[in-house]
């Protein structure tokens, strides 16, 4: 499942650039934000497998937390402390059917900011970008139920969140989609 996960960015490479043609305006904007840091533009891929249902989030950590430097002041901590608290409940963000069954068995996030004091110098230094990966892996036991993933409760949740890449690969193929909080579903 995992090799499935790695190759989702290089195989709807090409895909991407024409998943929402109808925004001209932002034909420029899908070209860049492959593979790079760019504030308001998250990625996603999803794979389902059988039983086994894999998300994994990126995302500059400013589109989450509404900034990237480490958590110095109380009210930052709390922040960081929420954001990651949501985080760690991703069923409220990526809208799965409950018809479908699907219980978390892995949760993993991976930030800088989320280390805690092991990594501030890090985040003091000029042009540093901090970014957040968090990574989910469900087992459904009736994934024919999951007929996609819809994601207005992560932009509602993060609304330094404008655009996602979303890629996915399920029983009927693999697509891309930009996703926004109006157009914010994506199907397997």
């Amino acid at each position: 499942m995992r090799h499935l996960l790695l190759a989702l960015p290089f195989a709807l490479l090409p895909a991407i650039p024409h998943a929402d043609e109808h925004h001209h305006h932002d034909h420029h904007d899908e070209h860049a934000s492959l593979g790079s840091h760019e504030h308001g533009v998250a990625q996603l891929d999803a794979a389902l497998e059988g039983t086994v249902l894999e998300i994994e989030l990126r995302s500059p950590a400013i589109n989450l937390l509404g900034f990237e430097h480490a958590a110095n002041s109380a009210e930052d901590k709390r922040k960081v402390a929420d954001t990651r608290a949501q985080l760690e409940q991703p069923d409220r963000l990526f809208g799965l059917s409950a018809e479908a069954g699907c219980k978390l068995d892995e949760a993993r996030l991976e930030s800088p900011l989320f280390a805690g004091k092991g990594h501030e110098h890090e985040q003091h230094d000029a042009g540093t970008h901090s970014d957040v990966h968090a990574h989910y892996r469900y087992d459904c036991s009736t994934p024919d139920a999951l007929t996609g993933l819809d994601l207005r409760a992560l932009f509602e949740a993060f609304p330094g969140t404008e655009k996602i890449q979303a890629q996915v690969i399920g029983p009927n193929g693999q697509q891309g989609k930009l996703l926004r909080a109006k157009q914010a579903q994506i199907t397997f």
